[in-house]
């Protein structure tokens, strides 16, 4: 029977991956006690991730287990995850997408938790790496229900969204590039909130944004603002479809300004940079950031 499964079920590099990225999620505070989970797919319809009811900091690799893509555990002696459901709804939708990590990390939590949209155009990493951040509805976690919630968001390349009341799921071409994500959330969410503390939250000009936008897609990242015609330029409406109850609206900061689309001429009042050094020094600053993390 089970010589109908992909051999990577049994890949122990996978699952000692797996047990990796646990550690981590555990060593940096963004899951407490048994929170958490973890997947990769390893074939057409196998995906190993990390089973229910154990601490992600202190996973072995024979605690791994494996499903199918309709979520049956087709391997391991350990039961599988409770919330397998969402990563594997993520996965069928995005045939790109090969790891998931779900997770509670503190500072963006808060965000799910005071149902504060995360704002944009305000640093430069965010806007490279990951773009407008959507916000999945709450549902009881664990059933098919709460899996679709973030199906309306997964369009144009999204690899991050914080699920409302509960924490982040973020994803990706591999388990390092999925945690990746959830440790660039995480940061940035502390950054709004000291930034806050401070006084303000400062955001980027139009040309600041498109300079950004333009590099990201020179870099090859993908973007929803480079696919919805009318979509605001920080991002504010990209998913704008799938928000079933409104838009969800800032209140803890103030709103972002709305500038015309990625695809839409630049507003009369955007104006070309008046320092291109400093412009020029700042691009190749995010280039070579980004470049060193893909290895490349």
């Amino acid at each position: 029977m089970s010589n109908q499964w992909n051999s990577g079920i049994h890949d122990r590099k996978l699952k000692e991956e797996i047990c990796e990225i646990g550690r981590r999620v555990y060593n940096k505070g963004f899951a407490a006690a048994n929170d958490g989970n973890i997947s990769i797919r390893v074939g057409e319809n196998e995906v190993l991730c990390s089973p229910t009811m154990i601490c992600k900091g202190f996973m072995k690799p024979d605690d791994i287990c494996a499903v199918d893509l309709d979520g049956n555990q087709i391997a391991g002696t350990r039961k599988r995850t409770s919330e397998i459901l969402l990563h594997l709804a993520i996965m069928k939708e995005r045939p790109d997408v090969k790891a998931v990590v779900h997770c509670h990390p503190p500072h963006a939590t808060a965000f799910a938790v005071a149902r504060e949209p995360i704002p944009q155009c305000v640093l430069p990493e965010v806007e490279v790496f990951m773009g407008e951040v959507p916000m999945a509805p709450y549902e009881t976690p664990g059933g098919q229900k709460f899996a679709d919630t973030v199906v309306p968001f997964l369009k144009g390349g999204t690899n991050t969204i914080i699920l409302t009341g509960h924490g982040t799921v973020t994803f990706g071409k591999s388990l390092e590039d999925a945690y990746w994500k959830t440790e660039i959330l995480d940061a940035y969410c502390n950054i709004l909130l000291l930034s806050k503390q401070l006084g303000r939250v400062t955001y980027f000009t139009e040309n600041e944004t498109r300079e950004l936008l333009d590099l990201k897609k020179k870099l090859g990242f993908d973007d929803p603002r480079f696919h919805v015609e009318d979509c605001d330029l920080c991002g504010n409406s990209a998913f704008r479809d799938g928000y079933k109850e409104g838009i969800p609206q800032q209140k803890s900061f103030d709103p972002a300004p709305s500038y015309p689309g990625y695809l839409s001429k630049p507003s009369t009042q955007a104006t070309p940079a008046t320092n291109n050094g400093d412009s020029d020094q700042l691009i190749k600053a995010i280039t070579d950031q980004v470049m060193s993390a893909l290895g490349k």
